[in-house]
């Protein structure tokens, strides 16, 4: 029985160092279909785009491809039209070492913002790459897209559909620059399932909704942020093509395959000691919900007595006052999990604020803020902002 879960059927896996990163650790990594595969993805919202994002923006529109490949330690953003030709040129010499497509092949990088591609450096090793192909190898593209991530972000998950055995591998890399519609973060998912393309970008757009696009570390957005799938149906089951039973088990898998790798990359953030669930209950929409539990998430000073395991409720409030929704702060009720700090507006005294800075002496904990305003609801995952987090980012290009 093999004993390695990163395994699905007609795919392969290769990953080296291609010396773009100065280390020498891994930095470039290739997924590749034996056959054709349907295709799904979602991109960064941020309207300066990298040079890899326009080119597999454009690609996956005819819903096939047969690899991904996808470097690190250079972003190959804001680097002009010289960035969308190295962009070509690496897909060209892949495409004729593979015997694909150019057109088949899709790109991603993540890295050092400006600096051109060093397409010499990744030419020379391309040979390399693709000898070094094999079912076996998943970890080590997991390592290639690593940039300041502290460790390796993978899942894997099987169901059963019409009585056939369905597999899926997911990894992902981030550890900054993460908030929500994506942000330096890759995640790139294969399945045999069979199912077919539109179908295939519709379920990965709800689940992107329910997992990545619910977490944040730093409030920043990135350029080259990309999850893509690909599902090549080696599986022996009809194709999937609407939302039935079938096709809700396949989406209830990619579902908790993503949630547990946006989980990891929270617990993974730049600097993080702390982990917080934001639930927001009560606004006057899902909306207002959304706005005001990302308003307590980006605030710096709640981030920051955050790390600094201090209950300061005062800071929440004046976080809430400022999202731009509608509020009456004489109903506002908070918790750190189950001890209310604020009630009606008003802290409950010293006692309580004493037992909530233990709850936030936990590498884990939940901050609930009923609005008491209507029905809206909204919860996200975020993190402390500590004086690693400066440090490293201070460093990032040195």
């Amino acid at each position: 029985m093999d004993s390695n879960p990163f395994k699905v059927a007609g795919f392969l896996f290769s990953g080296i160092s291609a010396g773009i990163k100065k280390d020498g650790r891994k930095d470039l990594g290739l997924i590749y279909s034996e056959t054709p595969a349907h295709v799904a993805g979602l991109f960064t919202t941020n309207k300066v785009k990298a040079a890899p994002v326009l080119i597999s923006m454009e690609r996956i529109k005819g819903g096939f491809c047969q690899a991904i490949l996808v470097n690190s330690g250079n972003a190959n953003a804001c680097t002009g039209s010289r960035g969308m030709k190295d962009g070509y040129r690496v897909s060209s010499l892949l495409s004729k070492e593979l015997g694909i497509k150019p057109d088949h092949i899709l790109l991603s990088s993540t890295g050092v913002i400006g600096t051109p591609l060093p397409t010499e450096k990744i030419a020379q090793r391309i040979p390399e790459l693709v000898r070094g192909l094999s079912p076996d190898r998943w970890r080590d593209v997991v390592e290639a897209i690593m940039t300041t991530d502290t460790r390796p972000k993978m899942e894997w998950g099987s169901c059963r559909i019409r009585g056939e055995k369905v597999k899926l591998c997911g990894m992902a890399k981030g550890a900054g620059m993460i908030r929500p519609n994506l942000a330096t973060m890759l995640s790139f998912l294969v399945t045999d399932a069979h199912i077919e393309s539109l179908f295939l970008q519709k379920i990965l757009k709800e689940v992107v909704d329910q997992t990545y696009n619910r977490i944040t570390i730093d409030g920043e957005t990135s350029t080259n942020d990309t999850v893509l799938i690909l599902a090549n149906g080696r599986a022996n089951h009809p194709v999937l093509n609407r939302m039935d039973k079938e096709g809700q088990i396949f989406k209830s898998m990619l579902l908790e395959v993503c949630q547990t790798l946006a989980h990891h990359i929270v617990r993974d953030g730049e600097g993080v000691t702390k982990v917080i669930e934001i639930s927001i209950q009560g606004a006057k929409s899902d909306e207002e919900a959304k706005k005001a539990a990302y308003g307590i998430a980006h605030s710096p000073l709640v981030k920051t007595a955050f790390f600094g395991e201090d209950a300061n409720w005062g800071r929440i409030l004046s976080a809430l006052g400022h999202s731009d929704i509608s509020i009456h702060q004489d109903r506002v009720d908070i918790f750190f999990d189950e001890i209310p700090i604020v009630k009606n507006g008003v802290g409950t005294g010293p006692k309580l604020e004493e037992r909530a800075s233990k709850v936030l002496k936990k590498k884990a904990f939940k901050l609930t803020v009923h609005l008491h305003q209507g029905k809206g609801n909204f919860s996200l995952l975020t993190t402390d902002l500590s004086l690693d987090y400066v440090k490293i980012n201070a460093s990032y290009r040195s």
